[in-house]
């Protein structure tokens, strides 16, 4: 499924605050309630569902129900579909950075026969002797 631009626009959003991508990180390791979420950070709880809620409307996380708990999940492919486009543009980059070796290796190339021509150029001629 290729992402819309809305998709990879929240995604990206989320991702902008280091808050949210702390939390992310948190969830990588397991689901994990708002109260285990809220434990690290200097911030009310609902401060930290403010963030939840932004997270949740990108789909970077899910909420579950277990009785009374509501844990959150991490949820993969939002952050797969960004690595995806961004992985496109990596390619481009690195053909370009390839491109730019090469003419960098040529124009040394060309230096290097520039300066080595002038050296010899400046030499003094060997005379030959002629025997007698």
């Amino acid at each position: 499924m290729k992402p819309t631009g809305n998709t990879l626009d929240a995604t990206f959003a989320a991702l902008a605050d280091p808050t949210r991508r702390a939390i992310l990180a948190r969830l990588a390791t397991g689901e994990a309630t708002v109260s285990e979420l809220a434990a690290p950070f200097a911030m009310t709880q609902p401060a930290i569902s403010k963030h939840l809620k932004v997270l949740e409307r990108a789909g970077l996380i899910t909420r579950g129900r277990e009785a009374q708990r509501r844990p959150r999940k991490l949820e993969p492919r939002p952050l797969a579909e960004a690595t995806d486009w961004i992985e496109r543009y990596r390619k481009i980059w690195e053909a370009n950075y390839q491109r730019l070796d090469a003419l960098l290796q040529s124009m040394k190339s060309t230096q290097r026969k520039a300066v080595d021509q002038l050296i010899n150029e400046g030499k003094p001629k060997s005379k030959k002797r002629k025997s007698q």
